[in-house]
């Protein structure tokens, strides 16, 4: 089916066609398909691209001379306004996922795909923005995981809503799931309201209820805030902690096994947490609920031991770990270098790298990292995400703001991609233009405006023709223009696009026709609003001074008939005696000049121009007897 196009490469051969690339390299046994990015496409997901954007460019314009505490919360809300826009298109994606769902044109499932990813991505960006934006210390560190964990797994609210308002919450299946799913997200207040429900059916068990609610009440959980230092409240923790494996050595809820199994969560029995995996579901949410149990004052550097261990005793030892596990187990080690490549081989376009890398380089996180081929991580990153950005017909405006922002390489991306943009309408060569000029991209204006030019001589539009190759400062072709518009003044006897002619002002310099064109229609201004002597002036010097076309000085001397027949005498003497040289230098030997390409039209009937030679003649004699007459006559 591929009909296309084929080239060959460095041994690499390519099939193309609409859909995809195929890429065949020579002594590899592999077909590799290439397919276009289809996410720049999606109308969902150009409001990603073009709402970060300005989010990015927000960041850009932070001053490096604010104090660290300053540019830390900055960095924190920007992070989290990147997060709603992608939390913003995820919801927006499932709307469209429902609607289309049951059809068989593959857009549900294309749409329920987006989605997983943008799910893996904000995760992914939240766990960053925890680890190394926000850097939250012991204590605080706990606080802000179990945060990113209750985001993530929301499916409890759900579960809780449908049992409590069902006609008998504690007899429904999935009641003890969601208290002990409660539990493990550390949200006891929510676990001991859903808890007083079987406690109010069970008067005699009221008390061993009533102890396990002053567990609940009783955990500590640590205020950033408070005055309480860190060392106090692991003092409180362990007392908390020792009470409640005393309640579980003394057998305090051996008769109630739902009531067993929450108190063995709360001492952080590893095996009990291990048994209620679908409640977890991911391992890093098995971490979370291990460390809030167990050592809810991890410290950053002890994190990876905890991700290690969780991952491995959460997951089957013969399975094979996802990217996505990969890549949160990298961050859990703070390896952002490793969190960025990892992403950068999953995700299937370069927004989410780009953007966070360029986050993490604010934040000073990624100094210490240097490409071996010139330009640093950030910049790589954001030139091949401003790159897939420029095959767009929209989306290659925002691009370019991104090419500025890249220091070293970014000019020269931006005049090479700049000059691939289709120039389908006057506007768009208008925006292309304005940044080229914003930027004093002179040879991509010349290039620009050549090519609008060009275009529009082809569309016989000869005012926008002229007015391109003006801004391009293109001489040559400034004079084939001129000489059209002289030309289509002969054949129609008035010129087209007057406001432009007339208001050419010094740009009528360009060319020598430009400039006689620019001219001559002052001519006829002049002649039209009676200024005749300044007609006249204007007219002659057109000739003398050579500026006029040899071939066009018959039209010219045809002007001045009317103005050689006026009862008042216009042309001096002398300047009649200019006219007669002018005419007779034209017509010396009877050699007319030859028709040119331009104004073959001028001379078409040899008849007809000796006959207005001879009228020139006759209108020149009278005039300068009547300049003579008025010139010797004395006024008394």
């Amino acid at each position: 089916n591929i009909q296309n196009q084929m080239c060959m490469l460095n041994n690499t051969f390519i099939f193309s066609n609409k859909y995809c690339d195929i890429l065949l390299v020579r002594g590899c046994p592999f077909v590799h398909e290439v397919r276009k990015d289809e996410d720049i496409c999606s109308p969902i997901l150009r409001k990603l691209f073009n709402e970060s954007h300005h989010i990015f460019v927000g960041l850009q314009g932070i001053r490096d001379d604010l104090p660290s505490k300053n540019k830390k919360t900055q960095f924190v809300s920007i992070s989290k306004n990147y997060r709603s826009v992608i939390r913003a298109c995820m919801e927006e994606l499932q709307q469209v996922a429902g609607k289309v769902e049951g059809k068989s044109d593959g857009s549900n499932r294309k749409s329920s795909w987006r989605v997983s990813i943008l799910l893996a991505v904000e995760l992914i960006w939240n766990l960053c923005e925890v680890l190394f934006i926000d850097a939250a210390p012991a204590g605080s560190l706990l606080l802000h995981l179990l945060d990113w964990v209750r985001l993530h797994k929301a499916d409890v609210d759900e579960k809780a809503r449908d049992v409590l308002q069902s006609e008998s919450p504690t007899e429904h299946q999935a009641y003890w799931d969601v208290v002990i799913s409660y539990v493990l997200q550390g949200r006891m207040d929510e676990a001991r309201q859903v808890l007083m429900k079987q406690a109010a059916l069970q008067p005699a068990a009221r008390g061993m209820f009533k102890l396990l609610d002053n567990l609940l009440i009783k955990m500590p959980i640590f205020n950033p805030s408070g005055a309480q230092t860190l060392t106090e409240f692991d003092v409180k923790w362990r007392h908390w902690h020792e009470e409640v494996d005393r309640c579980l050595q003394d057998q305090s809820f051996a008769s109630n096994p739902h009531l067993e199994v929450i108190c063995k969560i709360l001492v952080g029995d590893e095996d009990v947490l291990l048994e209620h995996k679908e409640l977890l579901s991911t391992w890093y949410h098995f971490l979370v609920t291990r460390l809030l149990f167990s050592h809810p004052i991890v410290k950053p550097t002890e994190l990876h031991y905890y991700a290690q261990s969780s991952m491995h005793m959460f997951l089957d030892t013969r399975s094979v770990p996802e990217p996505l596990d990969s890549i949160l187990l990298a961050a859990f080690e703070f390896d952002i270098h490793q969190v960025i490549k990892d992403c950068s081989i999953a995700l299937n376009n370069w927004w989410f790298v780009a953007h966070l890398t360029d986050l993490m380089d604010h934040c000073k996180l990624l100094q210490s990292h240097n490409l071996h081929f010139g330009s640093n991580l950030r910049e790589f990153l954001l030139l091949e995400y401003a790159s897939g950005l420029f095959t767009h017909h929209s989306l290659w405006q925002l691009a370019v703001d991104y090419f500025d922002h890249c220091p070293e390489f970014g000019r020269v991306y931006l005049e090479l991609q700049i000059e691939r943009v289709p120039l389908d309408t006057e506007r768009k060569a208008l925006k292309v233009l304005r940044i080229c000029e914003q930027r004093q991209m002179t040879e991509q204006v010349r290039s620009i405006c050549k090519i609008m030019a060009k275009g529009a001589l082809r569309n016989n539009r000869l005012g926008s023709a002229l007015s391109w190759s003006i801004r391009a400062k293109d001489a040559a072709f400034a004079t084939l223009i001129s000489e059209r518009f002289l030309q289509d003044y002969c054949a129609n006897g008035a010129f087209s696009d007057l406001d432009l002619i007339d208001n050419l002002g010094s740009a009528m310099l360009l060319s020598d026709r430009l400039t006689f064109l620019g001219k001559y229609r002052e001519f006829h201004r002049l002649y039209g609003e009676k200024c005749f002597s300044d007609a006249a002036k204007l007219l002659l010097s057109l000739m003398t001074a050579k500026i006029a076309p040899r071939t066009f000085w018959m039209t010219l001397l045809t002007d001045a008939l009317p103005l050689l027949e006026q009862k008042e005498v216009i042309f001096s003497a002398d300047q009649t005696h200019e006219l007669m040289f002018c005419l007779e230098d034209l017509t010396s030997g009877n050699c007319l000049p030859k028709p040119d390409r331009w104004f073959p039209f001028l001379f078409q009937d040899e008849d007809i121009d000796t006959t207005k030679i001879e009228i020139l003649r006759l209108a020149l004699a009278r005039n300068l007897a009547k300049a003579i007459v008025k010139e010797g006559t004395v006024e008394v």
